[in-house]
């Protein structure tokens, strides 16, 4: 995988004057089988969320409320994205080591994800990832 399978996907907006209503539904929405959801929250000013990889996992990553930066890197490359809008998630396929930070005050990271969790799955050091990826 490369960072150029990393993208935007944007849901489904409801909109009337009640309020908005986004939905998300597993492989038509997003590109894989949802087995797990989790979410960040309560994350105190400066701190980091992130600095791994997994090996086979996908990963949607949504600003339910404020915002953060997500930092993607394929052992090449590395780019930013800013996530703000709870209608747009940022897609994160196996092999794309991903760090966040600059949450804003308030903010809830939504993470939708291919699979259970399993420790074996990632990599935490970012050396070994490189390695992995420069074979």
């Amino acid at each position: 995988m490369s960072l150029a399978d990393c993208r935007t996907i944007e849901l489904p907006v409801v909109a009337e004057p009640r309020g908005n209503l986004t939905f998300v539904e597993s492989e038509r929405h997003i590109p894989f089988p949802l087995r797990r959801v989790y979410y960040l929250y309560d994350v105190p000013s400066g701190a980091e969320r992130g600095g791994h990889a997994h090996k086979q996992l996908h990963q949607l990553l949504i600003a339910i409320s404020g915002a953060f930066d997500v930092h993607v890197d394929d052992g090449r490359e590395r780019r930013s994205h800013h996530l703000n809008r709870p209608h747009k998630g940022l897609y994160i396929p196996p092999m794309v080591w991903r760090e966040i930070d600059n949450f804003s005050g308030g903010s809830v990271c939504l993470a939708l994800v291919s699979d259970f969790y399993e420790e074996d799955d990632y990599f935490r050091d970012y050396a070994e990832f490189k390695t992995s990826v420069d074979g």
